[in-house]
């Protein structure tokens, strides 16, 4: 997986994953849906200042919640 990321569900996708979260229960929906607005309320906010901007996670360390339910990533 890259480490930049410039779409709302890929950005929300890889800060949850560790968190294991079942996306068919209705609060991880809610949670998603959050995101993406806030996500794309700033994304539309950049781009009216013409200085689009991907998120860069190359220099964040990796923080593994539970091995076991991850496969040991």
């Amino acid at each position: 997986m890259p480490d930049k990321y410039n779409r709302p569900k890929e950005i929300i996708d890889y800060c949850l994953k560790p968190l294991g979260l079942d996306r068919s229960a209705d609060a991880t929906e809610e949670v998603y849906r959050r995101f993406e607005h806030v996500i794309k309320t700033y994304q539309s906010q950049i781009l009216r200042a013409k200085q689009p901007v991907d998120v860069d996670f190359s220099q964040m360390r990796t923080l593994t919640i539970n091995e076991d339910a991850h496969g040991h990533d």
